[in-house]
């Protein structure tokens, strides 16, 4: 994969397609740049197949494409979708020569989701740093395990090398792509456009507090979690934790531990730190999250941040300012804080 090539024109961004691609992994990604061409017009989408023929979607629909990988030409960024089937099946010898033949005509490489075992196979991810869906992670890393998995990025960028986690993390990294080819005004620009959510890091779990760590296993401690979840800066307590199950607090307490683990102090802790956390990706000050998230003041959120991840929420913030900020310590994720 080349360095870097002059660009005489517009940016082509190819996306490579195959039979049993996932419509999501490659529709998101693709509307993120053909939106940004409404403020820098930037970009050309071209669809690629194998051999040039169509090729049938997830959904069942076929699609057109421009041509074969093999006389596609240079691009600025080609992407590998992946697909909902197992990898073991769209990873064919088909597939792998025209993912070979474009990553030597590229100065940026991305996959999403299962499109990670296509540049896995290829050896390209052997001593890169690299993340896929989490249902195929432990695959990942167990049958290349020259790569080093992150588990619970929403995307990884190694050098030119992307890799994202399944379906909306695509649109994650085409966003931080844009950012990195025009800025954040833009990039900021296209995500109001399209709706989403736009400061999200590469390095923000795949996981929200609610779904991180053991799911609860009653109704009971489901509602419970559900109203801390939905409100973490309210006060709550274990007496009002238990008032709303109407339960004895030693009986919730119990269950909690039982099911997820931790007390209810520390489960309410739990989220108001991730709570806190997600808001300083989204830009806000160290006193704003520190109030929206529930601990008071700015202060007793440095604490919390220090007592975890051993910096303060400032510092915190300065590495994940931008969306391209791809690539993080392991210690920096959410199971360091579970």
């Amino acid at each position: 994969m080349p360095s870097s090539f002059a660009r005489k024109s517009r940016r082509r961004i190819g996306f490579l397609v195959f039979d049993g691609v996932k419509m999501l992994d490659f529709v998101g990604p693709a509307e993120v740049f053909v939106e940004a061409n409404q403020s820098v017009s930037d970009y050309e989408v071209v669809l690629i197949s194998p051999d040039g023929r169509s090729v049938q979607t997830s959904l069942g629909s076929r699609i057109e494409v421009s041509g074969a990988a093999a006389d596609a030409g240079r691009f600025d960024t080609v992407v590998i979708p992946g697909s909902e089937l197992p990898p073991t099946r769209f990873v064919t010898a088909e597939v792998l020569a025209a993912a070979c033949a474009l990553s030597a005509k590229t100065r940026r490489l991305v996959s999403i989701c299962s499109g990670a075992f296509v540049l896995a196979e290829l050896g390209l991810l052997d001593g890169r740093q690299a993340t896929t869906h989490w249902k195929f992670t432990r695959e990942l890393a167990h049958r290349y395990p020259k790569a080093d998995v992150q588990p619970d990025a929403i995307f990884v960028r190694d050098g030119n090398l992307y890799t994202s986690a399944g379906v909306v993390a695509g649109v994650d990294v085409a966003l931080a792509l844009v950012e990195e080819d025009h800025g954040p005004d833009i990039a900021r620009r296209v995500a109001q456009s399209l709706v989403v959510y736009m400061q999200r890091p590469g390095g923000q779990s795949q996981f929200s507090a609610s779904l991180n760590g053991p799911a609860p296993r009653s109704a009971l401690v489901r509602r419970v979690v559900d109203l801390i979840c939905v409100d973490p800066a309210y006060p709550h307590t274990v007496q009002t934790l238990a008032a709303h199950a109407q339960v004895s607090p030693r009986h919730l307490t119990r269950l909690f531990r039982s099911e997820l683990e931790r007390s209810p102090a520390e489960y309410v802790g739990f989220v108001r730190f991730c709570a806190a956390r997600d808001l300083l990706h989204a830009g806000h000050t160290v006193t704003e999250a520190a109030i929206a998230a529930g601990y008071g003041n700015s202060e007793a959120l440095r604490r919390a941040f220090v007592a975890r991840l051993g910096i303060s929420p400032s510092k915190y913030q300065q590495r994940f300012r931008s969306t391209g900020s791809a690539v993080t310590p392991q210690d920096e994720e959410v199971r360091a804080v579970s």
